[in-house]
């Protein structure tokens, strides 16, 4: 299974402390909003699948060592993952050292109709400032829109906005880029504006609050899809709304 026929989750929070709870929470969140899941795998180094039957005492004992290891579901015909990595500061924004979770699972239609739920209970789960699910593709197109860097396109594809590399963004609250469900901390929403009752009409009535007062953002009703002018057109003006996200407004 591809990359372009996966949903992609990243959530971004502060990073790992001793004895932190957060990513075996963000565990169970993925288990509870995806009926019958168990990650209760890790992968070896030599690619080899290892059952564990003492998942959480493991995962907590990697964590006390400043990991968050893959673990997944040992299915290679379905396969989930979940895993956290370690951003340092000078790669992220407002110098401030950050974690990442990033997990990939099948774009079908039993998962399409769990996503916002996996994305508001992961976030929620590692306390993150914001984050995202978007199919494999978005994400390529979302690595080509960001820079400057030595390589990739001169400009960003299908007239989508330029955005900045993540150490030229000032605040860690602030989202990189835009997905097609999208979870905003109660910080990060005062970060960009959002809600906006007489801008955001359209956007609130795919959106719900989350229980710590965040927000999970849906921006079309079927996962994005870039060949759709329609899905093209909807990002857009989600990009224009939020001149905060990526950096892009002015200091």
């Amino acid at each position: 299974m591809t990359t372009r026929n996966r949903l992609v989750l990243n959530v971004y929070a502060s990073a790992l402390t001793e004895n932190d709870g957060r990513p075996l929470a963000a565990v169970h969140g993925l288990e509870r909003a995806s009926p019958g899941l168990s990650m209760a795998w890790k992968v070896s180094k030599n690619g080899q699948l290892i059952a564990l039957p003492n998942r959480d005492s493991w995962l907590a004992e990697a964590v006390a060592l400043g990991e968050f290891p893959l673990v997944c579901n040992g299915d290679e015909s379905y396969p989930v993952t979940i895993v956290g990595r370690h951003q340092l500061a000078s790669e992220s924004p407002g110098g401030q050292p950050q974690l990442q979770v990033h997990a990939k699972l099948p774009q079908d239609t039993a998962t399409v109709a769990v996503a916002a739920d996996v994305l508001e209970q992961v976030a929620e789960g590692i306390r993150a400032l914001w984050g995202l699910v978007a199919p494999g593709g978005v994400m390529e197109v979302i690595a080509d829109q960001t820079g400057p860097k030595r390589y990739g396109p001169s400009e960003p594809p299908l007239g989508l906005p330029a955005l900045k590399m993540p150490w030229n963004i000032r605040s860690p609250e602030t989202p990189r880029h835009l997905g097609w469900l999208n979870y905003w901390s109660a910080a990060a929403a005062k970060a960009i504006g959002f809600p906006d009752p007489t801008r955001d009409t359209d956007l609130l009535s795919r959106s719900r609050r989350t229980a710590s007062g965040g927000w999970v953002v849906q921006l079309t009703d079927a996962p994005l899809d870039l060949d759709s002018s329609t899905h093209l057109d909807a990002l857009k003006r989600a990009y224009a709304r939020f001149p905060e996200i990526g950096g892009r407004s002015a200091p």
